[in-house]
C-alpha cells in the first residue's frame, strides 16, 4: 500500500510539473507574440499578427488566467486581451473570468 501511494505522489509532482511547464511556456509566447497587442493604453485597439493568433488558439487561457494577478493587469489591459481572443476565434466564454474582470 505505501509503494502505491508513493507511486501516486510521484506521478502527481510529474502531472503538476508537466503543466506548470507548459502554462510558463504558453506565457512566454504570449508575452513575445501578443504583448504589444494587449499592453495599455486601452485605445487604439490594434488587429494581433497572425503570430500572436496562432499562439491563442494554442495556449492553455485557463492556466493563464489564473496566473493574471492585479500586478500583471497594471501592464495588461483586459479588455485588450478580450478584443485579442475574440479576433482571433478563441473568444472568452459568457461570464468567463480572467483575472479580475
Amino acid at each position: 500500500m505505501a509503494k502505491l501511494m508513493c507511486l501516486c505522489f510521484i506521478i502527481l509532482t510529474i502531472v503538476v510539473a508537466v503543466s506548470a511547464d507548459e502554462c510558463e511556456g504558453d506565457r512566454q509566447a504570449m508575452i513575445k507574440e501578443c504583448a504589444k497587442y494587449q499592453q495599455w493604453p486601452a485605445n487604439p485597439k490594434l488587429d494581433p499578427s497572425d503570430a500572436c493568433c496562432a499562439v491563442w488558439q494554442k495556449a492553455n487561457i485557463p492556466c493563464l488566467c489564473a496566473g493574471v494577478t492585479k500586478e500583471k493587469e497594471k501592464i495588461y489591459c483586459m479588455e485588450k486581451v478580450a478584443y485579442v481572443a475574440n479576433f482571433c476565434k478563441k473568444p472568452f466564454p459568457h461570464g468567463y473570468k480572467c483575472g479580475s474582470k
